[in-house]
């Protein structure tokens, strides 16, 4: 060690070898950090595997994991191999002597310090070349099976006449292996350079030649290899103006050839294809001529050609040719644009009819009459009373329902009746106590479905419950009510062992149970239970003594994440729904093959196309798309999800479809046939959501057929803006059973509304059947308006709500003191001609936290009713009593006084919420004795509360059925059901 200031005389401190005692507990230290790196890369293969294999898509697993590898090696040795052979050979290559010259005097300081070492960084290259090519050519195992795999479409394109299998899955795959080759033979060319100029065979300042004959001639062969890649290049950049995308006419990614592309572009793409190819020859022929002259005429003449006959060229043709006289030009690219985007997206079939939009109002009884067959309004908005299924049917904390509720449909005496329905789903963070046992081990599920009629509500404006209480029954008959698979469900739970499970609670407390499925990985063997403990990061995995025989840990539980993983070659729609089917809560998940290979249909993105103002407040809505932008969907796989078992069903939906062929070919076995859909499950398929958002949007623009209408842009529509929110997002579609004017029927639908570009009012109304299983089902409609005519849109029919004076009144009475109004879905269902709209109209009032129904607002040829009850507001803007929508339940033939109204019901509601608070702390300090005693005074104040409301509604002349007080405190013992 250096002296530190003690002068010669200081001390000195030898350091010599480490003991043999540290030397041997570095290397057991070193050992055993690689042995925790090689077990924690270990843990996530394993749980992946054991994951896969629990779900019986091993498969799945096996096949990715194979193809990964292959490609991985096979393109990682091509690589190292191209690379470390021309260094090799430029070594091989290089001068006997170095010529004598200060350039070449440094590098030999170079060439001694590296001699000792060259086979090892020769073999250090060539293999961080391989692994970082390999690494890249693995994340190509969608594009290879695609080509291997690859059926056809049976259609060809109208430019080069070749099957559409070509654009979608061999060109992808040839345009890989070109970028492949090009980064070969551009790392090549620079490891020979460097070489050479290392050893001598290039030389910069030295005197006399350049370059050897032999670094000449090498350097030429892969710099003609480089030109001969850009030959093939040119050759397929004319096939891929087919599947070119271009701003054209304000329309974003318009795709496929124009007249500049057909008569310019793919001339030149020709004639560089053939300079290139003269090109490459004249590198290759320096090995025999040494020198470069040629070669560097040639390559200079490829670059001028490529700038004049590739660039010049086709904006001269642009500019005098087309821009004169584009619609004439254009109209025969167009058409083959507007046929084969309708053909992509499954828009083809589409029937535009003319529909005046203002009905004939002289026989309002028949108009009355006919709502009943047009339309089951839905006066339930799934994505407004969500806070009321929480605060009326959550019935503990740790349950919860999602943000967004579904629509389907159930039969009641031998009827469909469109239903909303929600899951009570577990809820972590309602737990009493959080901690890792009561976190993973003991609530563990959710509990039951709750459902409720979409067409009407109660007297106190609450959803008619047709399931409902915990357990839940009502007219959903038997089934498996846990539900340990969920949207809310994203987090690992472990089931099955020595620890009980919270299954439900009720008056006489908690009720427990075991998980008896087979779902999950088993955690008896110590080689999993430490492989989950790294992987999850939770070492208490290994040694809990929460975990015995039969314990399995469940995980990746929520439906889309499931079918995402078992079919990572699907796009996923946004919306999961569950339905009780055979005797199980099924989820069911729309899926999706798509590719952005389809030649001339032009390109859409699906995260911005699929957003409305649903995505914007609720992220979990939004499509998981394998491939954003794409230019072919379809809805080709139906797939289901079992809330108890987990278990993961997918089925073949679209037949004719070669993309799910494809990946059928690819993973055999694990796409069910259609066959196999039982019809419990049929009865509620519907149409996706996501699609349908994709077919709008597209037909804003391509609902026209002939290319002069497109062309001059007078008939471009647009997805109105949401009216009854401030987001500023497209308005969602909505479900909804109803008759189009050429149905003889009503049928489950899927509809929306369209707005000329820059304006509000109505341009069209669009709607597609939604029932599966039936002749009609993806048939889209959609009536046209006349231009000549105004007809409100959604937003003026909003404004005309908020601006007449008496609705305006009424809605600020409404909003006195605290409460806050919301409004719920804008319905549009076409009648006789005309256009009735149809909002809901919830309050959040006093010390309630969830909505109400409150008022229905009603327009129809101009008039306009703001009333407690749909039937009310048909009533009055017909000006003609009709038979009621459906028929009330006891006690709902009017809207009784509030409950605030009324001192003796504000009294039992106030001494209600003491009991409840006092319940809640009591539960905190696990106080069953005071606990009981404050569940008993609660009920007692709901009693007098409704006797109370009760003798209100008589003095009121309401007729008096039961029903809860809206004040009804959250987490109350189990409500009676109101249905």
């Amino acid at each position: 060690m250096p002296d530190r200031g003690g002068g010669p005389s200081g001390p000195r401190i030898r350091v010599g070898r480490p003991s043999r005692r540290v030397r041997t507990l570095l290397m057991t230290l070193g050992v055993l950090a690689v042995l925790g790196m090689a077990f924690t890369m270990f843990a996530g293969f394993w749980t992946d595997w054991l994951w896969y294999r629990s779900v019986n898509y091993s498969s799945v697993f096996t096949t990715t994991l194979w193809t990964k590898i292959g490609l991985f090696f096979v393109f990682g040795v091509l690589m190292a191999l191209a690379v470390g052979f021309n260094i090799w050979l430029a070594h091989r290559l290089r001068p006997p002597l170095s010529a004598m010259s200060m350039e070449q005097q440094n590098l030999d300081r170079y060439r001694m310090s590296i001699a000792p070492y060259k086979k090892w960084l020769l073999l250090g290259i060539t293999a961080l070349v391989g692994l970082i090519a390999g690494a890249s050519a693995s994340g190509q195992w969608r594009t290879w099976l695609m080509w291997v795999n690859g059926v056809s479409f049976g259609q060809k394109d109208p430019q080069f006449k070749l099957d559409v299998s070509f654009y979608a899955f061999d060109l992808p795959w040839y345009r890989f292996l070109l970028g492949f080759g090009f980064a070969a033979a551009i790392l090549s060319v620079i490891a020979a350079a460097l070489t050479h100029y290392l050893y001598g065979g290039l030389r910069v300042t030295s005197p006399g030649a350049r370059a050897t004959a032999a670094a000449t001639g090498h350097l030429s062969v892969l710099i003609g290899i480089f030109v001969a890649l850009k030959a093939v290049a040119y050759w397929l950049d004319r096939y891929g103006l087919a599947v070119k995308s271009s701003d054209f006419r304000a329309t974003d990614n318009w795709t496929g050839l124009r007249y500049v592309d057909a008569n310019a572009y793919l001339p030149a793409k020709t004639i560089l294809f053939c300079i290139a190819v003269i090109c490459a020859l004249l590198f290759f022929a320096t090995i025999w001529r040494r020198t470069w002259q040629l070669p560097v005429i040639g390559f200079g003449l490829m670059v001028l050609s490529a700038i004049l006959i590739g660039g010049l060229y086709p904006a001269i043709v642009q500019k005098f040719q087309v821009q004169p006289n584009e619609q004439a030009k254009e109209a025969p690219y167009v058409e083959k644009n507007l046929e084969a985007t309708r053909q992509a997206y499954g828009i083809d079939g589409t029937k535009v009819t003319d529909y005046s939009g203002t009905g004939n109002t002289e026989d309002k009884t028949k108009l009355r009459d006919d709502v009943g067959s047009t339309a089951s309004i839905r006066i339930m908005d799934p994505n407004i009373v969500s806070p009321t299924f929480q605060q009326l049917q959550q019935i503990r904390n740790y349950y919860a329902f999602p943000e967004n509720l579904d629509v389907d449909r159930y039969a009641k005496d031998g009827k469909d009746q469109d239903t909303v329905i929600g899951l009570r789903e577990i809820n972590l963070a309602g737990i009493p106590k959080k901690n890792w046992i009561n976190n993973h081990f003991r609530y563990t599920h959710g509990y039951g479905v709750v459902a409720a009629k979409g067409t009407s509500a109660d007297a106190q404006g609450r959803p008619n419950f047709t399931e409902s209480d915990l357990p839940s029954k009502g007219d959903l008959g038997t089934y498996e009510q846990r539900v340990y698979y969920g949207e809310k469900t994203t987090t690992y739970s472990i089931v099955g062992g020595p620890q009980k499970e919270i299954d439900y609670s009720d008056d006489n407390g908690e009720k427990t149970t075991s998980y008896k499925g087979d779902s999950g990985v088993n955690l008896s063997n110590p080689v999993n239970r430490a492989a989950y403990a790294v992987a999850f990061g939770e070492p208490q995995i290994l040694y809990s003594g929460a975990i015995g025989d039969g314990s399995r840990i469940l995980y990746n539980r929520t439906p889309k994440e499931r079918v995402e993983a078992v079919a990572p070659w699907l796009t996923i729609d946004g919306d999961a729904y569950p339905a009780v089917v055979n005797g199980q809560i099924q989820w069911i998940v729309d899926a999706y093959t798509t590719t952005n290979g389809y030649p001339y249909s032009s390109r859409t993105t699906l995260g911005d196309t699929t957003a409305d103002s649903l995505t914007a407040t609720n992220d979990n809505r939004a499509v998981v798309a394998q491939q954003n932008q794409v230019n072919y969907i379809r809805n080709s796989v139906k797939a289901t999800v079992d809330a108890y078992t987990g278990e993961v069903k997918l089925y073949q939906w679209d037949t004719k479809d070669p993309v799910l062929k494809t990946w059928m070919k690819a993973f055999p076995g694990t796409v069910e046939p259609k066959s196999d859909i039982s019809k419990d499950l049929m009865d509620h398929l519907r149409y996706p959501q996501d699609l349908f958002k994709v077919q709008r949007e597209l037909l804003t623009r391509y609902h026209v057929k002939d290319a002069t209408t497109f062309l001059s842009g007078s008939e471009v529509w647009q997805v109105p803006d949401d009216p009854t929110n401030r987001s500023g997002s497209a308005v969602p579609p909505y479900y909804l059973s109803m008759k189009m004017p050429d149905q003889k029927a009503q049928a489950f639908s899927l509809t929306t509304t369209f707005t000329p570009t820059g304006r509000d009012n109505l341009s069209a109304f669009m709607a597609v059947d939604a029932e599966a299983g039936t002749g009609d089902y993806g048939k889209i409609r959609i009536l046209k308006l006349p231009t000549n005519t105004t007809v409100n849109g959604p937003k003026q029919v909003q404004s005309q709500f908020n601006s007449q004076e008496d609705i305006a009144e009424s809605i600020r009475l409404l909003r006195g003191g605290d409460s806050e109004v919301e409004y719920g879905n804008l319905l549009t269902v076409p009648l006789d001609g005309g256009l009735l709209y149809v909002e809901p109209v919830y309050v959040r009032g006093g010390g309630l936290k969830y909505p109400l129904l409150r008022k229905v607002l009603v327009t129809y040829g101009g008039q306009t009713a703001f009333e407690n009850t749909l039937d009310e507001a048909l009533n009055k803007v017909f000006g003609a009593d009709g038979p009621a929508t459906e028929p009330p339940d006891e006690g709902d033939t009017t809207t009784p006084p509030p409950a605030s109204d009324n001192p003796t019901v504000q009294q039992a509601l106030e001494d209600a919420q003491k009991a409840f608070d006092a319940g809640q702390e009591a539960l905190k300090k696990n106080d069953w004795e005071a606990y009981g005693k404050a569940q008993k005074d609660l009920e007692d104040a709901l009693r007098r509360a409704e006797d109370a409301q009760a003798e209100a509604s008589r003095a009121g002349g309401a007729g008096g059925g039961e029903s809860k007080p809206d004040g009804e405190p959250s987490g109350s013992p189990s409500p009676k059901p109101s249905s």
